[in-house]
């Protein structure tokens, strides 16, 4: 074995760049894993070594706990890091990690497992005085849901029992919708998280979400390191993070530090870990459930105290003593940077990057998985980057982070960013009276352009860029540069009226991008109306619904359920 710790990084992108920077900073070596798509991605050229761990599929590869296992066995790695998403709150990696001989650096599977349930997450947070929203007390089937939906009461939540990140939940506000979002939400667990069980809670429509981010050693002590506002969601899915919550006075803030610690102290769990928690109109609190990982919002607690949260894990795994004073000094925003066009219903846009530019300055803080030239791929997760502001107020740092918006130029793909935009300017994020539902009916009267028709047209004369690549030979790292003329222009997505429309295709559906065909919902010969969903779409984790665009019969249905389809492919053609 080697005589200091050498890191594996069980994940990709952004994140996976995020542990390595940190790993240099402590003087520790560092193995990346790539999929085929991310062959040429920012964080296997970071790393110190990297080996292929599967095709793009995340279940053939990223997912694949023989294939990590056997990458990590190669390098002749010490400590896995799962990062955030993927297996980094699968209990049986976990363990398969400490039964290969590798510490796991983030807390034990009996933590992963009890927490990463939420009913018997619940059950502790119960046990330890923390407030709780009624729900079921078990993970439920599709069957069992129905019977305790009356019990809990419309509007209801439901939700994966198994997993978190906004997939696999639903909001449900009436008995008619019931079974629709519970099959949606036991397809997407399944497919998510490997497990279809979903859980019902009740759904508080005008709350602010608030999580605790707590760390604890395994000599026993534990800290509560600030809380941070996750309030800014657009279908269950956060865009816009901010520490301190603009909800949380001091006596609250103690009361919340109080209850956090409270629930590490009872469940016995070590390392990094955030609670969640919605906090109502009457300031009073409620437990909704523990994610045992290192979250993506996590850069601004670190904006705000200066600690390296990474760093911290890190430490934990090798058995230190951590001694923390929280003193969070100021305040801290983060805007995730996603490859959706809000002027196209946040349709996710992979592609290669043409330009980009990041901005900078005092206080500004830009973790991002790729730069110009590099693809951003359509398997995985839409968002690249993360822009991360602190300032002395809440005030100073809204301003900041709209002009570091202002200098971030990103060309090739849809972004976020004028989503980021207006939020930061409106008048309920200024008075922080925002909720968790207030952004999607704000959106209802806002129309933003769609970003793929103001692309710059690629121009023809372009220079190749030559591509440098690391092939593995033997285990042996060798640099290869290539030089292919298919680089030197990113294809053009298709325009915001391209995918149903153009010459002599006034009746075809076309899919607005790659993606694959989880669910066809109509036959051919049947009658539809403009607006019905002919398909479900997923693409970069996200389900897409297909509608039609005209009245009239499928005459042509050429696709079927787990296709894979290409931009622009007749999904189906309605006469």
């Amino acid at each position: 074995m080697a005589t200091k710790p050498k890191v594996l990084i069980a994940n990709r992108g952004e994140i996976a760049v995020r542990i390595i920077r940190t790993c240099r900073d402590l003087g520790l070596p560092t193995v990346a894993v790539y999929s085929d798509s991310d062959r040429d991605s920012l964080h296997v050229e970071m790393a110190d070594q990297s080996f292929r761990i599967g095709p793009a599929l995340a279940s053939d590869s990223y997912l694949s706990i023989g294939a990590i296992l056997d990458a990590a066995r190669k390098a002749r790695a010490t400590f896995i890091h799962p990062g955030y998403g993927f297996l980094a709150e699968r209990a049986h990696f976990a363990q398969a990690t400490a039964d290969a001989g590798f510490t796991f650096v983030g807390p034990s599977p009996e933590s992963i497992e009890t927490m990463g349930d939420k009913a018997a997450a619940r059950r502790v947070a119960d046990r330890s005085g923390v407030p709780i929203v009624p729900g079921t007390p078990e993970p439920v089937d599709i069957r069992h849901a129905k019977k305790q939906a009356e019990r809990v009461g419309f509007p209801l939540l439901v939700k994966a029992a198994f997993g978190g990140g906004g997939k696999g939940m639903h909001v449900v506000r009436d008995a008619d919708h019931l079974d629709e979002a519970l099959r949606r939400a036991a397809r997407e667990a399944e497919s998510y998280f490997g497990r279809p069980e979903v859980f019902l809670e009740r759904y508080v429509d005008r709350a602010h979400h608030v999580e605790a981010q707590v760390i604890a050693d395994t000599r026993g002590n534990v800290f509560f390191l600030g809380e941070r506002d996750c309030s800014v969601q657009r279908r269950h899915q956060k865009l816009i993070e901010e520490t301190p919550s603009p909800v949380m006075d001091e006596q609250l803030r103690t009361k919340f530090a109080e209850a956090a610690i409270s629930l590490m102290k009872e469940s016995g769990y070590v390392n990094a870990g955030t609670i969640e928690c919605i906090v109502d109109e009457d300031g009073s609190f409620y437990f909704l459930e523990m994610n045992t990982r290192l979250q993506v919002e996590h850069t601004v607690t670190e904006m705000v105290t200066g600690y390296d949260l990474v760093a911290l894990q890190l430490q934990v795994a090798m058995g230190e003593k951590l001694d923390l004073v929280n003193v969070p000094r100021g305040a801290a925003i983060q805007c995730r940077i996603n490859a959706e066009d809000p002027g196209r219903n946040f349709l996710p846009g992979p592609g290669r990057i043409t330009r980009y530019d990041e901005p900078g300055g005092p206080f500004v803080r830009v973790d991002s998985g790729v730069t110009v030239g590099r693809e951003i791929p359509g398997d995985y997760d839409s968002m690249f980057a993360k822009l991360v502001v602190s300032g002395e107020d809440r005030e100073r740092a809204r301003l900041r982070m709209l002009g570091a918006l202002s200098e971030f130029h990103v060309e090739g793909v849809p972004t976020t960013i004028p989503i980021h935009e207006w939020v930061l300017q409106s008048k309920e994020f200024r008075a922080g009276t925002h909720t968790t539902t207030w952004l999607e009916r704000a959106l209802a009267d806002v129309d933003f352009p769609s970003q793929v028709d103001m692309q710059p047209a690629a121009s023809a004369s372009s220079t190749t860029r030559p591509a440098d690549i690391l092939v593995e030979v033997d285990g042996q790292r060798v640099p290869v540069r290539i030089f292919d003329e298919r680089r030197a222009t990113a294809p053009r997505a298709p325009s915001s009226s391209s995918a149903h429309h153009g010459e002599h295709v006034h009746g075809e559906i076309r899919a607005p991008m790659q993606g694959t065909i989880l669910k066809v919902l109509v036959e051919k010969g049947q009658e539809i109306r403009a607006g019905e969903v002919v398909c479900i779409l997923e693409a970069m984790k996200m389900e897409n619904h297909i509608a039609s665009t005209r009245d009239g019969e499928v005459t042509e249905l050429p696709i079927h359920a787990g296709q894979v389809v290409e931009t622009g492919q007749v999904l189906a053609v309605i006469d």
